[in-house]
């Protein structure tokens, strides 16, 4: 859980809810979907190479191809880091990188 009460229960998802709007307002910020945030979130953390295996734990999806099929977007983009990591692993030594 994200939000809990002192005593750890669960907070009421409305009340989530117009904290953050109120937050928001008060910081002059344009409203946002709590749904987008969690989205936001989750797209940062895999972005940052944490496991989708935990991102899915996080979230509470039921299974990880829900997790890895709503966040294709992103390990399509991590492919592309694919040879930079490999020459961190593997630099060349003939003077040629």
């Amino acid at each position: 859980m994200v939000f809990t009460t002192l005593v750890g229960g669960a907070l009421d998802a409305g009340s989530v809810g117009h904290s953050k709007d109120r937050a928001l307002k008060a910081a002059g910020l344009p409203h946002v979907r709590t749904h987008d945030l969690r989205h936001t979130a989750s797209t940062h953390l895999l972005r940052r190479g944490v496991h989708p295996k935990i991102v899915q734990e996080l979230l509470g999806h039921s299974n990880i191809g829900q997790t890895l099929t709503t966040y294709s977007h992103v390990l399509e983009r991590m492919h592309q880091e694919v040879p930079i990591h490999m020459a961190q692993l593997y630099p060349r030594h003939d003077g040629v990188s």
